[in-house]
C-alpha cells in the first residue's frame, strides 16, 4: 500500500514540476537587472538614500517619524506602544543598502509551529497525518525552474527575519505585476504586534544554489538576479491581524498576504524583470478532489540554512485546528521555518496556480499545513490590485 501511494505522488510530482519549469523564463536583460560583475557586498544607493513618496512620508510624519532617524536605524524602535498594527498605518520606505547579502544570510525563520495535541484537536475533519515526503533542491538556475519564487526579508523585534515569497499576476495590470504573495505572519505580529518594518523581495535568491561559503565570492546578480522589491503596501486578513500568533493561533487558517513592491532600483515592473507570474486559485477546491499539490520555499532552520529553494509535492489532506475555522490544506514535507510564505501549486487545465502558502507544520518537521484561498482571500487580493496595482 505504501509503495503504491508512492508512486502516485511520484507521477502527479513529474506534471507539477514539469508545468511549473514551463512558465518561468530565462533572466530578462536590462537596465533592472543586477550587474554581473557588482561585487556582493557593494551597496546600490544612489543619489537619494531614502525614496518615498509624499503620501509615505506623510504617514510618517503623522506618526511622529522623521524619516532622516528611521534611515539611520530609527525603526529598530520597538516601543510596544507605538507600535503600528492597524492596516492603514504601513509604512516601510525604502533603505538602499540595507539588505547586504551578509545581513540576508544572517536572517533568521519566523517558525510557525504547533503541538501534537493541537494538530489533533478536532481529527473528525482532518486527515491523517501525512506520511513525511523529503524536500528535494531545486535544479539550478532558479529562473530556468521557478522564476516566481523568492525570498522576503523583514525586520521585526527579534531582528532580521526572512520568509518565501510567489509573484503573482495582476488582474488589473497584465504582463506587468508588483504584487507578492506570502503569509500574513511573514509581513504583521497578528494580535500581539504590528506591522513588521523593512520588508523586500528578492525573486530567485542566490540564484545559482551557491553554498555559505561560495557566496562570500559571489557577485550581486547571483545573489540577487533581479535586485531587491521592496514593499510600499501591504495587506493581510483581519483576522491575521486580530488572532494570529506565535504558533499560528485561530488566525493560522488565514495566514496569507499579498505585498505590493517597487525596485530598489530601476523602473520596470516586478513581473517584467522576472519575466513571470503566476494565477492565484481562489476555488478553494476540496483537498479530495487535487491529486497534487507543491510546496516551494527557501527553509531556514536546521538542517537547512535558508540559502537554497527546495520543493514537495504530496497529495493534500485536510487539517482542522477547530470546528469554528475552515479547514486548511496539508501535505507531507520536511521543509523547516523560512519556507513560510513559499507558495503552493496545482495544476488547472495544464496551467500552474498558486492555490495556497506555508503557514504552519508541527515541530518535528514532518509536514507542512496551508491556508484555503476563498473569498476573503480573493477580495484581500483584488483591492491591494485596483487600489495600489497601478503604482
Amino acid at each position: 500500500m505504501r509503495s503504491s501511494r508512492r508512486r502516485r505522488t511520484f507521477l502527479a510530482a513529474t506534471g507539477l514540476v514539469a508545468a511549473l519549469t514551463l512558465t518561468a523564463t530565462a533572466c530578462n536583460s536590462g537596465d533592472d537587472k543586477a550587474s554581473d560583475d557588482s561585487p556582493a557586498s557593494s551597496s546600490q544607493s544612489g543619489d537619494d538614500k531614502i525614496k518615498i513618496p509624499d503620501d509615505i512620508k506623510n504617514k510618517l510624519k503623522e506618526h511622529g517619524i522623521d524619516v532622516d532617524q528611521w534611515a539611520n536605524g530609527g525603526w529598530e524602535n520597538w516601543d510596544k506602544d507605538k507600535w503600528l498594527s492597524e492596516a492603514k498605518d504601513f509604512v516601510n520606505p525604502v533603505i538602499e543598502g540595507l539588505w547586504k547579502p551578509e545581513r540576508m544570510k544572517s536572517a533568521k525563520d519566523p517558525d510557525k509551529t504547533i503541538s501534537a495535541k493541537d494538530a489533533a484537536a478536532d481529527q473528525g475533519i482532518s486527515d491523517p497525518d501525512p506520511a513525511p515526503v523529503d524536500a528535494k533542491a531545486e535544479k539550478t538556475p532558479y529562473h530556468d525552474y521557478a522564476a516566481p519564487v523568492g525570498k522576503v526579508f523583514f525586520d521585526s523585534p527579534e531582528g532580521s527575519m526572512v520568509c518565501s515569497g510567489t509573484v503573482i499576476k495582476d488582474v488589473n495590470h497584465p504582463g506587468k505585476s508588483n504584487l507578492v504573495w506570502t503569509a500574513g505572519h511573514c509581513v504583521h505580529a497578528g494580535g500581539s504586534g504590528g506591522w513588521y518594518r523593512n520588508i523586500a523581495f528578492v525573486p530567485s535568491y542566490n540564484d545559482q544554489g551557491k553554498s555559505e561559503s561560495e557566496l562570500g565570492s559571489a557577485t550581486a546578480s547571483e545573489i540577487a538576479p533581479y535586485g531587491q522589491w521592496w514593499a510600499d503596501w501591504a495587506s493581510t486578513s483581519n483576522e491575521w491581524i486580530s488572532g494570529g500568533d506565535e504558533t499560528g493561533g485561530a488566525g493560522a487558517p488565514y495566514d496569507y498576504a499579498v505585498l505590493h513592491v517597487k525596485p530598489e532600483q530601476g523602473t520596470k515592473s516586478l513581473e517584467e524583470t522576472v519575466g513571470n507570474a503566476l494565477d492565484v486559485d481562489f476555488s478553494a477546491p476540496s483537498a479530495q478532489d487535487v491529486s497534487a499539490m507543491g510546496a516551494w520555499g527557501y527553509p531556514a532552520a536546521p538542517p537547512y540554512n535558508g540559502l537554497n529553494m527546495f520543493k514537495c509535492v504530496d497529495k493534500p489532506g485536510r487539517l482542522s485546528l477547530d470546528p469554528t475555522l475552515p479547514t486548511m490544506y496539508r501535505i507531507g514535507c520536511t521543509m523547516t521555518g523560512g519556507s513560510s510564505g513559499g507558495g503552493w501549486f496545482r495544476v488547472v487545465d495544464g496551467e500552474t496556480k498558486l492555490v495556497s502558502n506555508t503557514s504552519i507544520g508541527p515541530s518535528d518537521n514532518t509536514w507542512l499545513a496551508g491556508p484555503q484561498l476563498g473569498k476573503g482571500a480573493e477580495q484581500l487580493y483584488e483591492t491591494m490590485s485596483k487600489e495600489y496595482g497601478g503604482q
